[in-house]
């Protein structure tokens, strides 16, 4: 009769190990950073330029999840470069105390976790894990003043395109700084119709999408960064159709109900684009280039 070895490997055992020291550290690194956190879920909360802030965590689970077949094959070899995020963590987290600056408060939780993992579970493991944990990134609101430097260009081009349309129309009107002047009305181009709140959750949706539906590296890139200008496009008509109704309606048409449709119509637009470009993408793209990638 014959017994089963039940002994366990020094390799399993130091793997287990290595697992254990980064879990808890990672569960320590939540606690030291659970009210910088803390806030900023309200923030994603009362700004709806984040809201779907809420949703990066869960797909970041989700996509480490996925590769956990992969995860498991991965040998664990701890690094040294883990130091350098963790330092770099340390350094933001530093600086934003010191200046009261959340959004570098905010990242240096990402820093921390991937130099845990990188000095902890080392190289190969990191890059299984990479994606999931960068796109972290995404879900840390931008300061308020950078908000401000990138929403007034926005609200001016859409103002542009507007009142370009608008005279296509053979409808009055006058740009006057993110105000447009209609006969019988003024439209307001506000922050809030700037299209950042759509271009932030374009960009995370084009992520997603990127990751899920397209294997090469540089299909992927196209399709995020394309929905920059998407984004930007498509709010410049919802601006345009606002001016439209305004002009038709009255200022009501710009106001309430019909607002918050006409801005999830749109969005929806901008994602419909988005898969045409991919679909289009797919078929253009040159073979050679898919091949070498896949390969690699």
């Amino acid at each position: 009769m014959t017994t089963a070895d039940n002994t366990i490997k020094p390799e399993d055992s130091g793997r287990r190990n290595a697992v254990i020291a980064t879990l808890t550290l990672v569960a320590a690194a939540l606690a030291v950073y659970a009210p910088i956190l803390y806030y900023m879920v309200l923030h994603w909360e009362a700004v709806e330029d984040y809201s779907h802030g809420f949703l990066i965590v869960p797909l970041a689970l989700y996509f480490a999840w996925e590769r956990r077949d992969s995860i498991i094959a991965t040998p664990i070899r701890s690094s040294w470069l883990g130091l350098i995020p963790l330092v770099l963590g340390s350094a933001t987290l530093l600086i934003g105390r010191l200046g009261v600056e959340l959004m570098n408060m905010r990242v240096s939780f990402v820093f921390t976790l991937i130099g845990l993992v990188l000095l902890l579970l080392g190289r190969d493991m990191f890059k299984k894990l990479s994606f999931p944990l960068c796109f972290l990134f995404l879900m840390v609101p931008l300061p308020q003043s950078l908000v401000n430097q990138i929403a007034l260009p926005l609200q001016l081009i859409a103002s542009d395109f507007a009142v370009t349309v608008l005279h296509l129309f053979s409808i009055p009107a006058l740009r006057e700084g993110n105000i447009i002047h209609l006969a019988h009305a003024q439209l307001f181009v506000a922050e809030a119709c700037s299209g950042l709140r759509s271009l932030m959750a374009l960009i995370t949706l084009g992520v997603v999408f990127a990751y899920f539906f397209r294997k090469t590296m540089g299909e992927r890139i196209v399709i995020v960064l394309s929905a920059i200008p998407i984004a930007i496009i498509v709010n410049a008509l919802r601006v345009t159709i606002t001016g439209i109704l305004t002009h038709r309606f009255g200022t009501g048409a710009a106001e309430g109900a019909i607002h918050e449709w006409q801005g999830m119509i749109t969005f929806s637009f901008a994602f419909i684009l988005l898969l045409a470009e991919a679909s289009v993408l797919s078929m253009i793209w040159p073979k050679r280039w898919r091949a070498q990638e896949e390969t690699s």
